[in-house]
């Protein structure tokens, strides 16, 4: 058995539609697979696993520029096809009505994997129930994001060698934000991690994922003054306030730009602590941050081309 089919038969999920079908033996092994892509693609290689022959669907209902086009990016590396929409929830027939299950029948017909951002929760999970082919969820609402969750994962111990014993701010929009949720979940499967959450109070992390925490015996708190925090943690994770998500306006209006990462509050963090965050961003943290070196949202973003091909290979290559 050569390596390749060692990881593919250690990898044992079909479809990938939230943070908790994760352990960390599974994690290894997507990790490994993605340091050995990502050592390829720098070395300018050819990656050294391949998916010729194989179609990738693209089903987009809401705006995405990272997550679509490094999926679309990493499939195209991989050797295999991509069939795209440039706006799913206008372009294809669910403008006529259609059920997200009647379009995860139809086009697991058309490709051998799905890939779907939808904005209702749940969605990528409802058309895994259905599809004969692995429904990787890019984002359903404002409930999970697990692939992001993993690219963050996978920068965190690109960054520091390990996940473990880590102290982790999360800041700005933790009720509707997808990414914070998923990664909440993937953390407590790493020892000795504390949480931090500080948001405005419209914006609190829900009590699904507090009770989550507690249950796996991992500490969290929440702050106010984000400048306490700051000198003591190992990663700022940054979120930007989602308007777009918000009902009552004004709620929008007492959270916009109550959290911004200047340079000033970068110069009081360790030498060694990152700062992340899932982009877009707004104001939250000012360009001029961006030459820091603890700044890693941008190497984050192109850690999940990495990530996301490798989740590709996994799942496909035992489909």
């Amino acid at each position: 058995m050569d390596k390749e089919d060692g990881a593919v038969n250690r990898f044992h999920l079909k479809h990938v539609y939230e943070s908790q079908q994760f352990d960390r033996e599974l994690l290894d092994t997507l990790f490994r697979v993605a340091d050995e892509i990502k050592a390829d693609l720098i070395r300018g290689d050819r990656s050294r696993y391949r998916l010729e022959g194989k179609i990738m669907a693209s089903l987009f209902y809401e705006p995405s520029t990272r997550t679509r086009f490094s999926f679309e990016s990493a499939m195209t590396r991989l050797g295999g096809d991509i069939l795209t929409t440039e706006n799913a929830r206008k372009f294809s027939s669910a403008a006529k009505g259609e059920t997200i299950e009647d379009t995860a029948r139809i086009m697991a017909g058309y490709a051998d994997a799905i890939v779907m951002r939808h904005y209702e929760s749940g969605s990528a999970e409802r058309a895994a129930r259905v599809s004969p082919v692995p429904v990787i969820s890019a984002g359903d609402g404002a409930g999970q994001h697990p692939t992001q969750a993993l690219l963050d994962m996978y920068t965190l111990k690109d960054n520091f060698g390990q996940i473990d014993r880590l102290r982790i701010v999360m800041v700005g929009d933790l009720k509707y934000g997808r990414t914070v949720r998923s990664l909440c979940y993937l953390l407590t499967k790493y020892d000795n991690i504390e949480i931090v959450f500080a948001s405005p109070t419209v914006c609190r992390m829900e009590d699904d994922i507090k009770e989550y925490l507690d249950r796996y015996q991992v500490p969290w708190s929440e702050e106010t003054e984000l400048d306490q925090v700051l000198p003591e943690v190992d990663c700022v994770y940054m979120t930007r306030i989602q308007k777009e998500r918000f009902v009552v306006p004004e709620e929008y209006e007492e959270a916009a730009g109550k959290y911004i990462l200047t340079l000033e509050k970068v110069r009081t963090m360790k030498e060694r602590a990152i700062i992340m965050h899932p982009l877009p961003r707004v104001d939250e943290i000012p360009s001029e941050v961006d030459a820091d070196p603890r700044a890693r949202y941008f190497d984050q973003a192109q850690n999940g081309l990495y990530i996301r091909m490798a989740l590709l290979y996994l799942l496909l290559q035992q489909a």
